[in-house]
């Protein structure tokens, strides 16, 4: 009960910060002469204003948060959000039934950029504007912008806010959590800035400027228009959202401790490994994809060819999603190379989603170490990553995540060809959920959407993007408590 009712005090308050957001929404609705979605986002605020204040006004505050009940109103907090954001999306109607809605939702809040729409540039601004809002808030993390909020002196809640990260992304931490969770908020404003007012220099209305820029900062995706990036065709709105996805892949603490060092906290970019593997990783994917695109004659020039596997390789190892090109149409090498890219991804403490490029890392040294072992049973030598030593069982436990990760994509890959795709459609599409990439191959292509898809198989994406962004063992811990309980019930 004590879980409950911790649970449900956290969700009132996330339900509140979702109200100031939809109700900004609204006033963009309201200026662009009060479009068509200005009434579903007016009672869907004013839902949700009702809804948080229940959660707030009649619970009592949290004195203690230990671990498990942490795992619940995390879990509970992104469950919620995720299905009062589907709110506006139902009401508005038209492509919107509520499977479609919640699909929407989640994909927005889980940084997934999936869609269902057909006709995006006919949804109203009010409405295109909480789609990427839902994105933007899920990019930071829900709790994490809840616990800066009602974040007090003693700290006790902005502790949740490290449930949302890996253990492995925690590892460039240093000081309290508050300010922690602060200094990821000011590198994840100011970046959404910059890339707002440089994408308007480039040609972009305001309005797309800040949508696209939210969207690239969250490593979303989420587009204003039918085709993506391709409608602008700019070589300079690609460059800056190339920029602008790179750094909403790399850990947040390193890009802060760049500009801002201290002398608790002297790593940054420059100085460390994982990001030169991360960036190398992604020069080596473009270079491939250039050479084969070229080889191929997918395209006849030089230019032409890196510019497109430039954007599409920056697009999809951030997880963001969007695209400039059909890469359904692409020779089989470069689809394994983008497949590659939607598996491994970003970096640990970014807004992107994936195993993470840390983790795959942390593996192969591992491994190296213990084919060494072999040898000499005796000697087992630390992996260290950028002067942070890991043990054999810190290493196992990377191993098994990734094993796990893993599993649930050949899980999901079933599933999806069970239900009537084809395999590689079916791979694609449940490395893409997983890994909140968005887009695949097939019918779920980077031209392409989700909206064929079944009712069935629409609910379990949403089950296989909300896994994903809370990195598996939150949600895999909660429904296990909750079973366990109902078992443990007295049979009367």
């Amino acid at each position: 009960m004590a879980i409950l009712k911790s649970t449900i005090r956290f969700i009132g308050f996330t339900l509140l910060g979702l109200f100031v957001l939809m109700m900004f929404a609204a006033l963009i609705a309201y200026l662009d002469h009060r479009d068509g979605s200005l009434w579903a986002l007016l009672i869907s605020s004013g839902i949700t204003l009702a809804a948080g204040m229940v959660g707030v006004l009649f619970t009592k505050p949290i004195q203690r948060i230990d671990l498990k009940t942490g795992f619940f109103i995390v879990t509970g907090c992104w469950v919620v959000a995720c299905s009062f954001g589907a709110l506006p999306f139902v009401l508005y109607g038209h492509e919107f039934t509520f499977v479609n809605a919640l699909f929407e939702s989640v994909s927005g809040f889980t940084t997934t950029g999936a869609s269902v729409l057909n006709d995006i540039e006919g949804v109203p601004k009010g409405l295109l504007f909480w789609r990427v809002a839902t994105a933007w808030i899920g990019g930071i993390g829900v709790v994490s912008l809840v616990s800066i909020l009602i974040s007090t002196r003693n700290d006790r809640h902005s502790q949740l806010a490290g449930l949302e990260l890996s253990s492995i992304a925690k590892e460039y931490y240093r000081g309290r959590r508050r300010q922690f969770i602060y200094r990821i908020l000011t590198v994840y404003v100011g970046l959404t800035l910059a890339s707002t007012y440089g994408l308007h220099l480039a040609g972009m209305t305001w309005f797309d400027a800040i949508t696209h820029a939210m969207s690239a900062c969250s490593t979303c995706g989420f587009s204003t228009k039918n085709i993506s990036v391709a409608a602008f065709d700019s070589p300079a709105i690609e460059a800056i959202l190339c920029v602008s996805m790179l750094l909403a892949g790399i850990n947040f603490s390193l890009i802060f401790s760049t500009f801002w060092p201290s002398g608790s906290n002297r790593k940054n970019l420059f100085n460390t490994k994982i990001v030169r593997v991360f960036l190398s990783a992604v020069l080596l994917g473009i270079a491939c994809l250039t050479v084969n695109l070229l080889v191929s004659k997918t395209y006849s020039s030089f230019w032409e060819a890196f510019r497109v596997a430039s954007f599409q390789m920056c697009s999809i190892t951030t997880t963001t999603g969007f695209a400039t090109a059909d890469t359904n149409l692409w020779p089989a090498f470069s689809m394994a190379v983008i497949m590659m890219g939607s598996l491994v991804c970003g970096c640990s403490g970014s807004t992107s989603g994936g195993i993470k490029i840390d983790r795959v890392w942390a593996a192969l040294r591992g491994c190296s170490e213990m084919f060494k072992s072999l040898t000499n049973p005796n000697k087992y030598d630390y992996v260290r990553m950028d002067g942070s030593a890991k043990t054999e069982e810190e290493v196992s436990s990377v191993i098994s995540f990734i094993m796990l990760y893993l599993i649930l994509v050949g899980v999901g890959m079933v599933v999806y060809t069970l239900g009537g795709m084809d395999f590689q459609t079916g791979l694609s599409a449940s490395i893409a959920c997983m890994g909140n990439v968005g887009p695949g191959f097939g019918v779920v292509g980077s031209m392409g959407n989700y909206s064929g898809l079944s009712v069935f198989l629409k609910l379990f994406s949403v089950v296989l993007m909300l896994l994903g962004r809370l990195e598996i063992y939150p949600i895999l811990i909660v429904i296990g408590s909750i079973f366990k309980k109902m078992l443990n019930r007295p049979k009367f």
